[in-house]
Order: C-alpha cells, then sequence, then structure tokens
C-alpha cells in the first residue's frame, strides 16, 4: 500500500485515539487527510496512489498516441487505415468487455504494428476509485483474460478518465502492468468541432508527450475518427512521428531532452 494511503489510516487511528481528548484536533485528523488522499485518487497526474508514467523520453521529434474506449466495430477499422497512410504506431487502450465481443478485432490492431493495453474491464466511470480490493482485481483479471484470449499479454494499464483507486498500486504491480496517463488532452470527448480538438492538442506538443484521444461512443460521432484524421495530418506537416515507446522510456514528468 502506498505511503499516502498509510499516512491517510494512521491519521485516522490518531483521530479515534484523540477525540476524548480534543474533538476538533480529531475531527481535523479525521477529515483532512481524506483530501489529500482524494487529491492523489481523481487527479489524473496525481504520483501518490500509483505511479503515473505522463511523458517519456526521446531525442527525436516523437509523440505517443494513445486511442482509449474501444475496440469499435467502426471507428478501429478506419483509425488503422489512418495509422498505416501516415507510417504511424500507437497504443489502443481496449475496454475488456467490448475486446471479449471482439477478439479478431484486437488481433488486427496488433497484426498492424500497434500495443493494445489495458483499459479495465467495464470502464467504472464513477466508483472504480472507491472500489474493494477484490473488484479491483476483477476489473484487472477479467480484462487480461479477454486480451489473452485475443492474443496479447498487456504492459500498461489507464483506469477509465485516469481516476485511480487506493489499492490499484500493488494489484497493477503483481500483474506487470504500468500505470499510464498522458501529458496531453484532446478533449475529444467534450467538443463538437475536430478543428478545435486538433489545435489544442497542438498547442502542447512537444517531443516525449502522451496524446490522449478516444474512439467510439464516449466521443461525438462527426469529430471521433475525424479529429485523429486530422491530427495524423498535423503532425506529420510539423515533422513529428508517432510512435510506441519503450518501457524504459518511460517517465512520470516532462524529461530534458534534445531534439535533432
Amino acid at each position: 500500500m502506498r505511503p499516502v494511503v498509510m499516512a491517510d489510516l494512521a491519521a485516522k487511528a490518531f483521530a479515534v485515539a484523540a477525540w476524548p481528548f480534543s474533538p476538533w484536533l480529531a475531527a481535523a485528523f479525521f477529515v483532512g487527510p481524506d483530501l489529500y488522499l482524494l487529491y492523489h485518487l481523481l487527479v489524473p497526474s496525481a504520483q501518490g496512489v500509483v505511479r503515473v508514467f505522463t511523458h517519456f523520453a526521446t531525442a527525436e521529434k516523437e509523440v505517443w498516441l494513445t486511442i482509449d474506449d474501444g475496440p469499435d466495430e467502426t471507428d478501429t477499422p478506419k483509425i488503422l487505415e489512418l495509422l498505416d497512410r501516415h507510417k504511424a504506431r500507437a497504443t489502443f487502450f481496449v475496454i475488456g468487455e467490448q475486446a471479449a465481443r471482439q477478439p479478431a478485432l484486437v488481433a488486427e490492431i496488433v497484426r498492424r504494428g500497434h500495443e493494445v493495453a489495458h483499459h479495465t474491464h467495464t470502464h467504472p466511470l464513477y466508483t472504480f476509485w472507491c472500489a474493494s480490493p477484490l473488484r479491483v482485481r476483477k476489473e484487472l483479471d477479467d480484462g487480461m483474460a479477454a486480451l489473452r484470449t485475443a492474443g496479447v499479454q498487456p504492459r500498461c494499464f489507464r483506469p477509465a478518465v485516469g481516476i485511480k483507486n487506493p489499492f490499484l498500486h500493488d494489484a497493477l504491480a503483481s500483474r506487470g502492468l504500468a500505470c499510464i496517463g498522458w501529458s496531453v488532452r484532446s478533449r475529444d470527448c467534450l467538443s463538437r468541432e475536430a478543428n478545435r480538438v486538433v489545435k489544442r492538442v497542438l498547442r502542447q506538443v512537444r517531443p516525449g508527450v502522451i496524446i490522449l484521444m478516444h474512439e467510439g461512443p464516449h466521443a461525438p460521432r462527426p469529430i471521433r475518427v475525424e479529429a485523429i484524421s486530422r491530427l495524423l495530418d498535423a503532425l506529420s506537416d510539423r515533422g513529428y512521428a508517432c510512435v510506441v515507446p519503450e518501457t524504459r522510456q518511460l517517465r512520470r514528468q516532462p524529461p530534458r531532452q534534445v531534439v535533432k
């Protein structure tokens, strides 16, 4: 269990012991650390509960394009064609339930030279942060079983919308999974215009950033593939390559780098 969680539990134990002597002090120790813990649970880049990789080290003009919420029978084939056209590689963070329904599509992602990663089994948006250890394990193991059926052994995991859980660190470590966040959030799920999504991403693009995009019904249909298409065009125009970095390149902070 991570130190921030242990500190929260220790503060509560102290609060219980201090209650007969100073209720106000006890209340402060009981509630105060929860706010700090919630920050590390709910803020995607916060590191206190789980080590989250948000960048990668590179000396080239390279970015890591990550695409969440697939596989999608409509979007994924179109995205694969776009990636082929640009000679780009990407990581697809797939939902286990959807991968179980479409193992051939997951296998096709791999066949095309891309990475398939773990994005929980059921994509729990609102309850994962407070899930029990048993449920956390089930989300991980059911998703991994679905991916293994498609011939994939994932190395990376991303929780739904980046929200973590107090028990996630140990669960990921025991399964050999690295928690991957992002450094550039496109907000494509909240936008209605593909050009705005692309402009938002380009303002933040630097070598070694991790870009978050989506496919499937969580993003508006008129823009979800179109935004990826226009982004790939724009990155190519600026001389950026989309790559899948090796594990040794992953960083939790923007690395110092010299671009050739």
